[in-house]
């Protein structure tokens, strides 16, 4: 399953910065708008998969996983 999220992105001279709007923590700074995007992609990606990992740490044994869309 792919999901979407949204970069907000800033030119700050002399470098670019940026924000994933849905997951709060996510922001990077580069020197160019491309690396600047592969770079929130990585911290994206890393995020996600740590918060998974939290989530199934806290919750234990015997849980269960439960898709939600809005």
């Amino acid at each position: 399953m792919q999901h979407s999220y949204t970069a907000i992105i800033k030119h700050s001279d002399p470098c670019w910065i940026g924000w994933i709007e849905e997951v709060p923590g996510v922001n990077c700074q580069e020197a160019t708008r491309d690396e600047l995007l592969e770079t929130l992609r990585i911290t994206l990606r890393e995020a996600l998969a740590f918060n998974r990992q939290e989530a199934i740490d806290a919750a234990g044994n015997a849980y269960e996983e439960a898709i939600l869309s809005l």
